[in-house]
């Protein structure tokens, strides 16, 4: 019997560092802990060793396409394919209430751009009845968007890479250009964030759609954690992050395809404006500055 290989972007910390933990744990016979810097990678894994587990280290930084090439061959020709995928490198805007291009743009590519990379180079060596989750956020439901266009343009049904992206785009040259209208957004606040969750979970509708195979893509709200992120403000400890991505990963139905799934292992309609459980900014920023 071929060992599972489960592979976590952005794991020697936070919620990614405990879905390793959490896989390893389940007993997946390979479980990759990636890092874009080596010290802190192998600091991790050391980590966890001394806790019995026995995670892989390989170096990834998720904006660099040959660092993702790199990470591709090495998964095909040690092991064949992989079937499990975590794609949760993220960043956050440096100031949650301003919205500048510099930043627009670096928050972009990690959480966004990214993963079409991640797509291109790691989706064909998926094997068959793979699972993929991404881990977008509560600012990635559509409610965040309230301009009536983009709701309605990224919620039909034949959705297409080049929708999310137009989006995508748009946001990023009205920063530029400084006509970006905060009327359309439901909240002013970690506005790039909020574009970039946003079209990674309609991206996952999207990629559900390319797969086929059995693979199943979904999105998930993974909770309020305290992270560096967060600058440790949270409802949620470090601890409970790693259940909701592992229950993705190993104990929801197959069928289950193409979804947002929020912490508590429920899902939401992504499509449905009207849900109101969008990003609540004064919440963000209260337990940020209580700290």
């Amino acid at each position: 019997m071929v060992d599972k290989v489960a592979v976590v972007t952005g794991s020697n910390k936070g919620i990614g560092y405990v879905t390793v933990k959490e896989l390893c744990r389940r007993g997946v016979g390979v479980v990759y802990l990636t890092a874009r810097d080596e010290k802190r990678g192998n600091e991790a894994l050391e980590n966890l060793k001394k806790e019995g587990l026995n995670p892989i280290f390989h170096l990834l930084e998720v904006t660099d396409k040959e660092s993702v090439k790199r990470l591709a061959k090495h998964l095909k020709e040690e092991h064949g394919g992989i079937d499990i995928l975590i794609n949760n490198a993220a960043v956050i805007t440096a100031n949650f209430r301003e919205t500048t291009y510099e930043d627009s743009v670096r928050v972009l590519n990690v959480n966004y751009f990214s993963i079409l990379t991640i797509q291109e180079h790691l989706f064909p060596i998926l094997r068959d009845n793979a699972r993929v989750i991404n881990i977008s956020s509560d600012a990635g439901h559509i409610s965040n968007i309230t301009n009536p266009e983009w709701i309605k343009r990224l919620t039909k049904n034949d959705l297409k890479l080049e929708d999310v992206n137009a989006f995508v785009y748009w946001f990023l040259e009205s920063v530029k250009n400084g006509t970006l209208n905060k009327n359309d957004f439901v909240e002013n606040g970690l506005l790039a964030y909020r574009v970039s969750k946003v079209a990674l979970s309609a991206l996952t509708r999207v990629q559900q759609n390319q797969v086929g195979r059995g693979i199943s893509v979904n999105s998930l709200h993974p909770g309020f954690v305290k992270t560096s992120m967060t600058k440790n403000a949270g409802f949620l400890n470090l601890d409970e992050a790693g259940n909701a991505p592992v229950y993705l990963a190993l104990d929801a139905d197959q069928s289950l395809k193409g979804k947002y799934i929020w912490f508590d292992k429920t899902e939401k309609e992504w499509t449905d404006a009207q849900l109101k459980i969008h990003c609540k900014f004064d919440i963000f920023i209260k337990h940020v500055e209580e700290l």
